[in-house]
């Protein structure tokens, strides 16, 4: 697997797959990778023939007050991993690649409607940072498919509509959650948890399994979803959000059955985010 940096690199490199006709897979990630990221990494393998990673700490997707500082850079480590999963090649830009000008003036893409509410709205500003770096990864790599994990729900959304807005010619593969074998998704942010609050952490996924199996039974949506913040009060989290919505992010009506549950709660001074789908009753 080759490291590469910097931008005309980059697009040397891309431009030999192309020339050889190879179709482009894309695994955008932050880096600190588990198994998660290396599940978006079969899949775009399962997608093309060449499969491209990208590790970047995006300052734009985090807030004031948030862990930009204290995110882990595990860059060596990453690698390893990636090459062992069968990567080919790893963009690993700095910050003054990315955004050679700054960011005080740059320019931002902003995916309106899905971006608002749920994690849009407790994190003002983290789509917009999100679609604007997936915007400039499209832009520099070009690929035929790229891959996102389903954990990060509105996340997934929020790429879909910009890339049917701006007509990128990109599929996007949503990919399923990982979890571990006591049900907590894995994600970066899970290494923040102490003993204490790893052994409480996966009663989040078994309160979201008990509320679908309510509402896949016909009870309230209103007094279900109640059940699920005392629940998980009880257990110690302190509940950002506990939503009912489409799949698609609108409301639920009285027509919709395809629908996702939506959590994301702070155990100790970790925010942790989930999601289970289900069917409502006709």
């Amino acid at each position: 697997m080759r490291t590469l940096q910097d931008i005309p690199e980059l697009r040397e490199a891309l431009g030999e797959f192309r020339q050889r006709g190879q179709r482009i897979g894309l695994v955008p990630t932050m880096g600190n990778l588990h198994e998660g990221h290396l599940a978006l990494v079969a899949a775009a393998r399962h997608h093309a023939d060449v499969v491209v990673a990208t590790v970047f700490v995006n300052p734009l997707q985090f807030g004031a007050g948030e862990d930009l500082d204290a995110y882990p850079r595990t860059l060596l480590d990453d690698q390893a991993k990636l090459g062992s999963a069968g990567c080919d090649l790893l963009f690993a830009p700095s910050d003054a690649t990315l955004y050679p000008h700054g960011l005080q003036d740059l320019t931002q893409v902003r995916v309106p409607v899905v971006s608002e509410g749920l994690c849009g709205g407790s994190r003002p500003g983290h789509f917009d940072g999100v679609a604007t770096v997936v915007s400039i990864l499209f832009n520099l790599v070009q690929p035929d498919v790229a891959c996102f994990g389903e954990k990060d729900y509105q996340q997934l959304a929020v790429i879909r509509k910009l890339v049917a807005d701006l007509h990128f010619p990109i599929e996007i593969v949503g990919v399923p959650i990982v979890r571990a074998d006591d049900g907590l998704a894995l994600s970066s942010r899970n290494g923040y948890l102490d003993e204490t609050e790893r052994a409480t952490a996966p009663e989040l996924q078994r309160t979201l399994a008990l509320l679908r199996e309510k509402l896949e039974a016909g009870e309230a949506v209103e007094a279900t979803l109640a059940t699920g913040l005392n629940r998980l009060q009880a257990c110690g989290f302190v509940p950002d959000y506990l939503e009912l919505r489409a799949v698609s992010l609108e409301p639920v009506t009285a027509d919709t059955r395809e629908a996702v549950l939506l959590v994301a709660a702070r155990l100790g001074t970790t925010r942790l985010i989930d999601n289970l789908t289900l069917i409502l009753p006709r």
